[in-house]
């Protein structure tokens, strides 16, 4: 029958025999299967082909076949069927064709139009024959349908498995496999005591950072273990990272707890049409497997909710998140502790200046999210921060010293496992030169091929060592090991003048926001326009409640704003008083402005502007330049002329001259009038010459 189906015309075409295993693994230990695979070719001799026309595709070997991407042998196949010089397509059977129904079903379309047979180990298929091709699509279902069957029964085992806690998986620095098949601690002692450093730093610091900052000045490595390879479960060694940090801070194993499912991979289809697989990191609501007490944890499962809480809130790159509630460098002292009493999402910190040297707060979430166009709150920090500082200045009595203590204590106690952690580490170094040592001993001396390499590796342990016990002599120079009596006291005494440490220079913002945190777990803040004030409800870590009234500041227009007294002495003043005269006896009285200086003429000027003061009216006897002028029948420019030489007396108001005029006075301007010649000439033109005659 397989004989009957093969055309000449098919012997003229090639035929290609197409290998292809799923993975690496199976190539390299299912090489039974390889040689069936390669034994297709002789298949191809003994039906007819000429071995010049038999080609061998195996570039997809340890390829899956669930999609045709990064199968290029299979693509090259596809490509040459529909060109119609393929005769037969050899395969062990339809899965290593493919495992997709959309290439298989591809592939059988274009056998079809092209006239090329598909031949497996069962016979030989012609996808013309309608028969045929029933046959072949239902291998090609069944086929596809195998990967779900496998699918199904391997995840099923593995996660009955895992609800019992027993699958096991490549366990997190730390941690280690009995011979019961049970999670412990860590056998190293030197990995256990890093570990639960690890975890005190960040309680303490509060941010992945500091932990990376407090492990690089302290010059401490972190451990971490090897998963397959030639190295496989060997401790390493390194610089502590963030990212290592985060990871270390997002294990629930640290906790005792065993989880399943953290992680689920998810195709997308990109632009240029391939399938790419990610992995992404499911909410802690929908991991399908979570058992608690699982195994000893280095913390509790509290504190490992609550140190997620931290690193979520320390995103300040995330609009979710409205601030970071660890301190960070910045003058705004109450950063992260205010809440709005409007809408109540945390109040933003804002810097302004150059240096970022004038903070304010500020509540902008209705304005961001479209509800106003407004924001709820704005604040200038200084003036909130000044009263909070004063408040825990005195809240802070000598019966709360004893935290200091406290503190101090847990101070000496971090440096004895900084300490321990500088022994062990000499320790491992010293093991390491001991053991180089007993290799170079046990070789032969004359074997100098092998026992120069075990000469320099026993050399270089020993540089090791004493670069150790260098660091480590170093560190004890500038780190404090012990709590003597003296500093006991001195530390006792320095808590008692606690507003001097709080105000010294050497306090750094900082400092002050983790003292803050230590006395104040939030404040609300209320705005009452109306009531120009500032209401804050303090609530401190004991859980007491407390609430401060604030005026608000005025703003700077109304802050440099003269008295009512002044703008009414300026009023009555200006009856009878030029604005120099009331300048003058204001400055003879001693009164300054609300800015302390004293007044001047444009200060005088701008308050009868502001407030509509008229000037002073022309006393009874006084005439303007005009007048004067039309009495003597002289120009303005004449009259001017005799106030600039003193002829006249005139009072100046504004920009307005007021000239005082007596009998005497009267008769000496015109006996003046009608003597000068040039003012006589001037009266002749004006009424004898019309307009532009020149006399």
């Amino acid at each position: 029958m397989m004989i009957e189906k093969i055309q000449p015309h098919h012997l003229t075409k090639s035929a290609y025999v197409y290998l292809r295993q799923s993975s690496m693994a199976q190539v390299r230990l299912n090489q039974e299967s390889t040689e069936r695979q390669y034994a297709l070719q002789n298949k191809a001799y003994h039906l007819g082909w000429s071995q010049s026309l038999v080609k061998v595709l195996d570039g997809d070997l340890g390829v899956s076949g669930t999609q045709i991407a990064n199968r290029e042998d299979f693509k090259t196949l596809v490509a040459d069927v529909s060109m119609g010089t393929v005769g037969a397509v050899f395969a062990l059977e339809a899965s290593r064709l493919s495992r997709s129904c959309t290439d298989w079903h591809r592939l059988l379309e274009l056998c079809v139009l092209t006239d090329t047979l598909i031949i497996d180990e069962d016979g030989c298929y012609n996808p013309s024959d309608f028969n045929d091709q029933l046959l072949l699509n239902f291998k090609g279902s069944m086929s596809f349908a195998e990967l779900h069957f496998i699918r199904a029964r391997l995840q099923g085992g593995k996660v009955n498995k895992a609800k019992k806690g027993e699958l096991r998986f490549p366990l997190p620095v730390g941690f280690c496999y009995n011979e019961r098949n049970q999670v412990r601690f860590d056998i190293d002692e030197q990995v256990r005591n890093t570990l639960q450093l690890f975890f005190d730093v960040f309680k303490e610091k509060g941010s992945a950072y500091g932990v990376v900052h407090h492990f690089g000045q302290n010059k401490i490595q972190f451990p971490k273990r090897a998963y397959g390879g030639i190295w496989k479960g060997r401790l390493i060694w390194g610089r502590l990272t963030h990212a290592r940090v985060c990871a270390v801070l997002k294990n629930p194993s640290y906790a005792g707890v065993y989880v399943y499912g953290r992680y689920k991979s998810r195709k997308k289809l990109t632009n240029e049409g391939h399938v790419h697989t990610s992995t992404i990191r499911l909410p802690m609501e929908e991991w399908p497997i979570v058992i608690k007490e699982h195994h000893e944890g280095y913390i509790t499962w509290e504190e490992y909710l609550h140190n997620q809480m931290i690193l979520q809130q320390n995103q300040t790159n995330r609009e979710e998140n409205m601030l970071s509630l660890s301190a960070r460098e910045g003058l705004a002292l109450l950063q992260g502790l205010l809440l709005c009493g409007s809408c109540g999402h945390r109040l933003r910190t804002r810097y302004k200046g150059s240096g970022g040297i004038y903070p304010s707060y500020e509540c902008n979430w209705k304005k961001r999210e479209g509800i106003d166009n407004k924001c709820c709150c704005t604040f200038q920090a200084p003036s909130i921060d000044q009263i909070i500082s004063q408040k825990v200045l005195t809240v802070l009595t000598s019966s709360q010293i004893d935290t200091a203590l406290k503190a101090f204590e847990e101070l000496e106690k971090r440096n004895q496992s900084l300490e321990k952690q500088w022994l062990m580490k000499i320790e491992r170094a010293t093991y390491d030169a001991q053991l180089a040592q007993r290799r170079y001993e046990d070789v032969d001396s004359s074997h100098r091929l092998v026992a120069s390499t075990l000469e320099k590796e026993w050399n270089d342990a020993l540089v090791s060592l004493q670069e150790v016990r260098t660091q480590y002599e170093e560190y004890q120079k500038k780190s404090i090991l012990d709590a003597t009596k003296s500093q006991k006291d001195t530390i006792l005494a320095l808590a008692k003048d606690f507003p001097r440490l709080w105000n010294a220079s050497t306090t750094s913002p900082k400092d002050r926001k983790r003292i803050l945190r230590l006395l104040i777990k939030d404040i609300t803040i209320n705005k009452l326009k109306e009531e120009k004030k500032v209401t804050l409800h303090v609530r401190w870590q004991g859980g007491a409640l407390e609430v401060l009234d604030i005026p608000l500041s005025l703003p700077v227009y109304e802050k440099w704003k003269h008295s009512d007294e002044i703008i009414e002495r300026v009023r009555e003043l200006a009856l009878t008083l030029t604005d120099r005269e009331i300048v003058e006896k204001f400055n003879q009285e001693g009164l300054i402005t609300n800015k302390g200086n004293p007044f001047t003429l444009p200060s005088i000027e701008w308050i009868r502007f502001k407030h509509k003061i008229p000037a002073s009216l022309p006393r009874s006897n006084e005439l303007s330049i005009n007048q004067v002028a039309e009495k003597f029948n002289v120009s303005h420019h004449v009259v001017r002329y005799w106030i600039k030489e003193k002829v006249l007396t005139a009072r100046r108001m504004r920009q307005k001259f007021w000239v005082f005029l007596d009998p005497e006075k009267e008769n000496e301007l015109k006996n003046r009038a009608e003597s000068s010649t040039k003012i006589g000439i001037a009266r002749l033109k004006s009424q004898n010459k019309p307009a532009g005659v020149v006399v």
